[in-house]
């Protein structure tokens, strides 16, 4: 994989209203030290609008480096210190790989296959 990582694929991350309350979080493309920073100012700016429950569905990210699994770290702090939860869904390959790997899957108690637009997320 030398040199793939030069053409750096375009990050996104949109967000939702969910029925039954909170938000979903879709992260798409790869979330490294260049795009980690958009990760956490979307965090920051849901919790200053009282948004306290944040579902991250990860099923389009290709790519997440510890810098990535920081700032859903710092997102699931900054949750809890008020009362909320940040969830991982969705994740597939490398990624998912990571997860289990780091042990963060228990931590955000990410369910690879709960449907994002469920209820089993509170």
């Amino acid at each position: 994989m030398a040199g793939s990582r030069g053409n750096t694929l375009t990050f996104t991350v949109t967000h939702a209203q969910r029925d039954g309350g909170g938000v979903r979080l879709r992260l798409a493309g790869e979330l490294d030290l260049n795009t980690a920073p958009q990760l956490a100012a979307t965090i920051d700016h849901l919790l200053s609008d009282g948004q306290v429950q944040l579902l991250v569905d990860l099923a389009d990210l290709t790519f997440c480096d510890s810098t990535g699994i920081a700032a859903f770290v710092r997102g699931d702090n900054a949750c809890a210190a008020v009362g909320g939860w940040l969830r991982l869904t969705g994740a597939t390959g490398r990624v998912a790989r990571v997860l289990r790997m780091t042990g963060l899957a228990d931590v955000f108690r990410y369910d690879p296959t709960a449907d994002p637009a469920s209820h089993a997320y509170r």
